[in-house]
């Protein structure tokens, strides 16, 4: 028991840690490569103000500390609003986008971009149609006064798919030469242009919905049981999923609006913090939040890296989330996800 116990505590103390390791060994990983000891003299130099080498400072400060922790925010915010949303659904499939969030989100920041190169108006753009996107997915699944969870995860499909069409007018109307090749590769995800500047906006809003989402971390596994149990114990079932879905439109939103769509951290890493603890989502959640920012930061340094043209971070996601969804499935044969 004792000795289990503390193989528990060290797993927990390793998944914490995780994000903070990735970060400082990939900021160094470049064509301007950087021990992890090199890196983090630069990082505390930037805190004390001690002297460095103005290249190191450059690269590490300027360069790579932004798409750090874009990474880290939009991997944790994009894995624990899969984690609740495959929870507040019952839905082991639910994603991120499952009411439409993300693809609202994009169509706004493809707009953006026809008008304006701004960073900032492309991040006020898709938070704004992403949030609508909810309203419209909300508002669609009421019946007669109610909305059941079925109801809203149709209207989700149909407003994602509204939201997609869009997208693609968007996309035939745009210049060929000039606006289309940038609305194309910003909707496969990239965190190439993140500034200090432009994440300031960004990532509070993305952490504010994390917070929130930890604190009902607890109160997710309630959602489990049928809606009569979930009020016997004292559980606003109705408020609780609202604030969850904007909590998780909130994250998902600011994340599409900072570095495009990025597919399958949402749905991936929920499955692998279920595999190391079980079904309680108070355990799942702030494993989902470390595991999804370590492999997000992961994915963006081997994006930027790997080649000398950068590569799409989505598609990478896809190349190793779709081989490992396809072995957890064939390892538990469905029964656990």
């Amino acid at each position: 028991m004792g000795h289990s116990r503390h193989t528990g505590r060290l797993l927990n103390a390793v998944i914490f840690l995780l994000p903070f390791a990735a970060a400082i060994v990939c900021i160094g990983i470049g064509r301007y490569h950087l021990s992890p000891l090199e890196s983090f003299r630069v990082l505390a130099a930037a805190v004390t103000g001690g002297e460095v080498e103005a290249t190191a400072w450059s690269v590490v400060i300027n360069v790579r500390l932004p798409r750090i922790l874009l990474a880290l925010s939009v991997g944790a915010g994009l894995a624990v609003s899969g984690a609740s949303f495959q929870s507040l659904f019952s839905n082991p499939l639910a994603t991120p986008d499952t009411l439409g969030v993300a693809t609202g989100a994009s169509f706004g920041a493809v707009m953006a971009l026809l008008i304006s190169d701004n960073l900032l108006t492309v991040q006020f753009f898709a938070l704004a149609m992403g949030l609508l996107a909810l309203l419209v997915t909300c508002t669609i699944s009421r019946l007669n006064g109610k909305s059941s969870i079925i109801m809203v995860v149709l209207a989700g499909i149909v407003v994602s798919s509204l939201f997609e069409a869009l997208v693609s007018l968007m996309k035939y109307v745009a210049d060929p030469e000039e606006d289309l090749p940038t609305i194309t590769y910003w909707l496969m995800g990239s965190m190439s242009k993140a500034t200090l500047k432009g994440i300031a906006v960004g990532i509070p809003l993305i952490i504010a919905g994390i917070l929130i989402l930890f604190l009902l971390r607890w109160r997710l596994n309630i959602l489990s049981l049928n809606e009569d149990e979930a009020r016997s114990l004292g559980v606003n079932v109705k408020r609780l999923r609202l604030i969850v879905m904007a909590a998780a439109t909130l994250v998902t939103a600011s994340g599409v609006s900072m570095c495009g769509q990025v597919g399958w951290v949402g749905l991936l890493i929920p499955h692998a913090a279920r595999m190391i603890y079980g079904s309680d989502n108070r355990k799942i959640i702030p494993a989902s939040i470390c595991l999804g920012a370590a492999f997000m930061v992961v994915i963006d340094t081997a994006a930027r890296a790997a080649t000398a043209a950068e590569i799409p971070v989505s598609i990478l996601t896809a190349i190793i989330g779709a081989p490992f969804f396809i072995i957890l499935l064939r390892k538990t044969g469905g029964a656990k996800l």
